[in-house]
């Protein structure tokens, strides 16, 4: 058998996005992805990792990566454009003035830009999935983002809610799917560094201090100081919940009026997955992700 060329990290993200995208149907026969490439480490190793899958599945999945220059001072992102295009991956750049608007609603008020912004960025992403007949929009969101925004919810916002692998948009149009939501910051930013990416600064994200969610991360840092696999017990965690050890009636409720076949469910999916190491057609006639 020929060694596996591609590094320890690559392997080991591929791996898991793998699994991620096997437990939660994230690709399927012709869908058409738009890839949002931000110019940081985790969008890169999102497109490279699946530039690197695609080939390798029993039915055809088309890439677009799309960047959005948000018109921030001093922005270069001709080095985003040099990578795309000495990997001959199909891009688009769009160019939309969303640093001003930031910074008018907010610059003076002492808000987070991250919000707004966000907003903004997704509106133009789903518009530009429309145009480009795409169905599904891959975000780089990681293991340590969704373990943030689970923390902040939970001391901030009242509420048990992270982020999901997979969601449908609101008006129906779109998933918006997240490969690398089981990948671990860490492991991504070694990739990064040996692939070299051509990071692109964020002037809006890294100009404020006292962020809610870098004192998550702080936390976290912390505390798996006593506990080294603290983020991968909290992983499994979001896993393995208990509907009925809540106080929220509504879960109460309706994991109690669940059909009595559920467990029967349950269980057929678990031997779905240990049989999914075999690229076998699912009972719709239709190929399925292998894992490998």
């Amino acid at each position: 058998m020929a060694s596996d060329p591609r590094s320890k990290a690559m392997r080991q993200l591929s791996r898991r996005m793998k699994t991620t995208c096997v437990r939660w149907d994230l690709l399927a026969p012709g869908d058409r992805i738009l890839v949002a490439i931000s110019g940081g480490k985790d969008s890169y190793a999102m497109l490279t990792l699946l530039h690197d899958l695609v080939p390798r599945l029993p039915f055809e999945v088309e890439l677009t990566a799309v960047h959005l220059d948000q018109v921030q001072p001093g922005y270069d992102g001709r080095p985003l454009v040099e990578w795309l295009e000495a990997r001959g991956y199909r891009y688009e750049v769009l160019r939309e003035d969303t640093y001003s608007v930031v910074m008018d609603r907010l610059g003076d008020g002492g808000a987070t830009y991250c919000s707004l912004c966000s907003r903004l960025r997704r509106g133009i992403l789903y518009t530009a999935a429309e145009r480009l007949g795409c169905n599904k929009i891959a975000l780089g969101h990681h293991r340590e983002d969704t373990l943030e925004t689970l923390l902040m919810n939970l001391f901030y916002a009242g509420k048990m809610q992270a982020m999901p692998a997979v969601y449908t948009t609101d008006d129906g149009r779109f998933q918006v799917i997240r490969p690398l939501l089981e990948c671990d910051e860490a492991t991504i930013r070694t990739f990064a560094e040996e692939q070299a990416f051509p990071i692109l600064p964020c002037n809006l994200c890294g100009s404020q201090d006292g962020l809610k969610r870098q004192k998550m991360k702080s936390l976290l840092g912390e505390l798996e100081q006593d506990h080294p696999h603290l983020r991968s017990v909290m992983l499994n965690a979001i896993r393995n919940v208990c509907p009925t050890h809540l106080l929220d009636p509504d879960v109460v409720e309706a994991w109690a009026e669940r059909p009595e076949h559920i467990p029967a469910k349950q269980e057929a999916k678990a031997t779905a997955r240990r049989a999914a190491a075999e690229p076998v057609a699912a009972s719709d006639g239709k190929p399925r992700l292998p894992l490998v």
